[in-house]
């Protein structure tokens, strides 16, 4: 007697899957909430965060606009000619003064300022000198609005006519109203007095004291 094997009937066969498949997005689910819970504790890779460190108390731009920041305009050189230190700008062209200028005015405008250029500087800056310069230097506002360069309260300038360093073509010229001279620093040098040479005057013979002769005649 034959007897057939018993299969598993249709009803039957998708339940058992259906089970199978249930158990497996469990699992699957169970996965996922453990790495859930796992990286709810690890910043992502992915993340970066960025800080900002505050700037250091007082760094704020101060430097760039602050009016205390010296700026050099004049260096002293000796000067054969003149005699004496004198003051030069920073391309060492001679400095002179103008006499009929005072303290808080320039008397030197228009064409006289294109053959006498002012020393200005720069706004927001201190002029100062170089070594050996010593005198006080500061400024002037001209009728321009530059700040025109002073020396001992006298204002500064340059002349188109020294072609050189160390040129003084402009000393004790007189034109504009009035007249120019280099600045010095110091004392000017006095040249060595010079001792005249010692003469002696001729010798002359003492008159004599003898009686002229009466030639024996015996007036």
């Amino acid at each position: 007697m034959i007897t057939e094997a018993k299969t598993p009937s249709l009803r039957t066969a998708p339940r058992r899957g259906a089970a199978r498949f249930v158990k497996a997005v469990a699992a699957v689910a169970g996965l996922g909430l453990i790495a859930a819970a796992c990286g709810s504790s690890t910043p992502s890779a992915t993340t970066s965060t960025t800080t900002t460190a505050a700037s250091p108390a007082g760094t704020t731009g101060t430097t760039a606009t602050t009016g205390a920041a010296g700026q050099v305009v004049a260096d002293a050189v000796s000067n054969a000619k003149i005699g004496s230190p004198i003051l030069v700008d920073s391309a060492g062209k001679t400095l002179y003064k103008f006499s009929p200028d005072t303290k808080t005015t320039s008397a030197c405008t228009g064409s006289c300022a294109t053959y006498w250029p002012p020393l200005t500087a720069a706004a927001g800056t201190t002029p100062t000198g170089g070594p050996g310069t010593g005198g006080t230097f500061g400024t002037i506002t001209r009728s321009d609005g530059t700040l025109q360069v002073t020396y001992d309260g006298r204002p500064l300038y340059t002349f188109m006519g020294d072609s050189s360093s160390g040129s003084t073509s402009g000393q004790n010229l007189t034109t504009y109203g009035g007249t120019w001279t280099v600045v010095t620093v110091g004392a000017t040098t006095t040249p060595a007095a010079t001792t005249p040479p010692t003469t002696t005057p001729p010798t002359t013979k003492a008159p004599s004291t003898t009686k002229p002769s009466s030639g024996g005649y015996g007036y």
